[in-house]
């Protein structure tokens, strides 16, 4: 079975890296002023020449991710055979984007990308039976609440929200992190008590809920994660904690009496920090009606508006477009990048892969063999397809801007790494229900 599965994984990441492939030599084989824009990256910090720079992100890419198959294959790891394809090909898109788009970052992103892959390997090696994981919720909390704290008093703050520590030649966002921790507190609390949750004790108003020694633990970790979120004004997080956390609760229970509490509390909570902080209300008025900001704060989403219009169905083309006319283009909207050289067509098709990881993830939660597992299976699924929704409903303009990353594709070391741990966590759930 093991060899059937990674036969299965090896071949559909032979068409990623053909993929890889066209999309490396379309850029830079067809379009020769992109070797100028990285000469000039290269005098600005990236250390590779160019075509060595091209052939050993592009081809190290592949061959990490093959690697690490053909290792499964051998150490008899019975995980689910397209989620590694799937989350390839995002990887590898972003990578295209990045050579694209920002060269110098392309070369980070690929140490970033291999730091990634080494804890993917170590987690689906020493973590294959995760039932013990249950047994440390509150050291969970703890060592979220740390993190958190950490950057409120030695933090650096960036556009808006005091999240990353300087550390040395890198920095790290530490909420990235903080997202592991919740799903593993969340997954663990809920399979204890989720038919004390689901039952009601105490009527309230003609509705019936748990005793609060039943629900005080979890809402109070909620709610020290949310205080803390504020204090750093990195918002955008805290709607993905604050998501994942109600997508769970349903999970396990089935109620929506949570649902609806938790959604009164989130407009309440929204309410209070539009009117607190500066920076929340600029991103809600520039979502309400960016046009006459355009000259100043609401310049980002309306040229992310611009170059989603101009991509029209097929796109202007690899190579072809000018989203280097938004800010921060190879983080927070790569995604405006995708629709304005891919088209409607592209963009669709990056939605896609997203939509096929969460439906992979949703299949192993189902087959998962206990409650642990499954909801631990549900909160990582959750966490990546609220985190994909929220940034491109942001770009889009349908939510206000959050400022986090789109997983596997943007820019950024410590969101890679943290999405790498989740899938590994994952495959390792999808190992136990293969074994069984």
């Amino acid at each position: 079975m093991t060899a059937l599965l990674r036969k299965e994984e090896r071949a559909l990441l032979y068409y990623v890296a053909a993929y890889l492939a066209v999309g490396v030599l379309t850029l830079y084989l067809g379009e020769p002023e992109l070797n100028t824009a990285y000469d000039l990256a290269l005098a600005s910090g990236t250390t590779l020449p160019f075509w060595w720079f091209v052939m050993f992100l592009s081809m190290g890419t592949m061959a990490a991710f093959i690697s690490i198959s053909v290792y499964w294959r051998l150490a008899g790891f019975k995980c689910d055979p397209y989620l590694m394809p799937i989350t390839a090909a995002l990887t590898a898109s972003g990578l295209v984007f990045l050579f694209r788009l920002r060269p110098e970052y392309a070369e980070r992103q690929f140490a970033w990308l291999l730091i990634g892959l080494l804890a993917l390997v170590v987690i689906t090696t020493i973590l294959r039976n995760l039932d013990w994981l249950a047994e440390y919720k509150y050291l969970y909390v703890a060592a979220g609440v740390l993190l958190l704290i950490l950057p409120v008093f030695f933090g650096q703050e960036q556009y808006g929200a005091r999240s990353w520590l300087n550390i040395g030649v890198f920095q790290l966002q530490t909420s990235e992190f903080v997202k592991i921790l919740l799903v593993l507190f969340l997954a663990s609390f809920l399979a204890e008590n989720r038919r004390m949750l689901s039952a009601a004790s105490n009527e309230i108003l003609w509705v019936n809920i748990p005793a609060i020694r039943e629900w005080g633990p979890l809402a109070a970790m909620w709610g020290i994660s949310l205080v803390i979120l504020v204090f750093q004004k990195d918002l955008g997080t805290a709607l993905i904690y604050f998501s994942t956390f109600l997508a769970m609760v349903y999970a396990a229970t089935a109620r929506m009496f949570y649902i609806i509490t938790g959604l009164g509390l989130f407009l309440l909570g929204g309410t209070a920090a539009y009117h607190l902080y500066g920076h929340v209300q600029a991103r809600v008025d520039i979502w309400l009606d960016p046009w006459p900001l355009m000259g100043g704060s609401g310049y980002q989403i309306v040229q992310s508006l611009f170059a989603l219009g101009s991509g029209g169905l097929f796109g202007s083309g690899l190579g072809q477009g000018i989203p280097s006319l938004i800010p921060a283009v190879h983080t927070d909207f790569i995604f405006s990048a995708i629709g304005e050289e891919l088209g409607l067509l592209g963009a669709c098709a990056v939605i896609i892969l997203y939509m096929c990881f969460v439906f992979r993830g949703l299949m192993i939660a189902l087959a998962a063999k206990d409650d642990f597992t499954a909801l631990l299976a549900t909160g990582i699924t959750s966490l990546m397809c609220l985190q994909t929704f929220i940034i491109i409903a942001g770009v889009i303009k349908l939510l206000p801007l959050t400022g986090v990353t789109l997983p596997f594709i943007s820019y950024g070391g410590s969101s890679l790494v943290a999405n790498f741990i989740l899938l590994g966590l994952l495959l390792n759930i999808s190992h136990e229900v293969n074994g069984q």
